[in-house]
């Protein structure tokens, strides 16, 4: 993967992670009207968060089954008393680990932890990656490799 399309792909996460965020507080009533304002305010043209807008779309299509995952994998812990933005974190992370077998999950797991270290508390990471690693162990497919 190129230094360009890798910088994309991580642009394209922090912005699904934030688009998330905030569609986890108010969803839109309109999501195509909603995502054309939200790209409107980023730093870069549309087309340059095409992967951002391919996970949204993902995450928001297979919410039931991405925050199922969630439920099941935060042993001890309360689906509601999970962080907003760790919670959008998990759900891009999750997203492409089941449905990107371009990625390798580690990779997906590393990134969701650097989103973590950024946007989040310290105790996020560990909580993140705990959560990302019983999933890691679930998806049926070597953890290293894309497919």
């Amino acid at each position: 993967m190129s230094k360009t399309m890798f910088a994309q792909r991580r642009d394209g996460r922090v912005a699904a992670m934030q688009y998330l965020y905030a569609w986890s507080i108010n969803p839109p009533t309109n999501l195509s009207v909603d995502l054309e304002t939200f790209f409107e305010t980023l730093e870069q043209p549309r087309g340059h968060y095409g992967y951002a807008e391919e996970v949204i779309q993902g995450v928001i299509l297979n919410a039931a089954d991405i925050d199922a995952r969630i439920k099941a994998l935060a042993q001890n812990w309360e689906f509601g008393r999970i962080a907003r933005i760790d919670l959008a974190i998990l759900r891009v992370a999750i997203f492409e680990m089941i449905h990107r077998k371009d990625i390798p999950p580690v990779v997906s797991i590393n990134e969701a932890i650097d989103l973590s270290k950024q946007f989040s508390n310290a105790d996020a990471k560990r909580f993140i990656n705990g959560i990302l690693d019983r999933l890691k162990d679930q998806v049926g497919r070597d953890a290293r490799k894309a497919e």
